[in-house]
């Protein structure tokens, strides 16, 4: 699998940040091209919920069907693909004091191989630095709106 990692300080409370990071409604506003994050059940937070996923790279959706595999209150939420886009993040979250909080993110992905797997990482490695700093930004941006 290929990793990217960033990290960031946000200037709010670590209950804040995880509150928001874990709403799935939220997702779409803050992940750089989610388009569709939804609970596949009742389950919406949480060691077991799954979500379905859509995200779009270009002219490509790529669909994904998540699970939560680690999840912590205030600290971290672990995402793995069971389904479709080979995919895996994690984001973890430290209370630095005085309202900050230090957003730690991991993101990985595998291409299928073959010519489908070249042609898909024409259009996928060129976004994924951006898109997590875009991320990053729209999370720190959003989550001072929250605060």
């Amino acid at each position: 699998m290929i990793h990217i990692r960033h990290s960031a300080v946000a200037e709010v409370p670590v209950d804040v940040a995880f509150a928001y990071l874990d709403d799935h409604r939220t997702v779409p506003e803050w992940m750089y091209g989610v388009h569709r994050f939804e609970p596949v059940g009742s389950q919406v937070n949480g060691i077991g919920a799954i979500f379905d996923a859509t995200m779009q790279i270009g002219p490509k959706g790529l669909d994904s069907r998540l699970a939560i595999v680690d999840w912590e209150l205030d600290r971290r939420i672990v995402l793995d693909s069971i389904a479709g886009f080979r995919t895996s993040s994690w984001w973890e979250l430290a209370d630095l004091g005085d309202g900050r909080v230090r957003l730690d993110v991991d993101f990985a992905y595998q291409l299928p191989g073959g010519l489908a797997g070249r042609a898909l990482g024409k259009l996928v490695e060129p976004v994924v630095s951006t898109a997590i700093r875009q991320t990053e930004q729209a999370l720190r941006s959003n989550l001072g709106r929250v605060a």
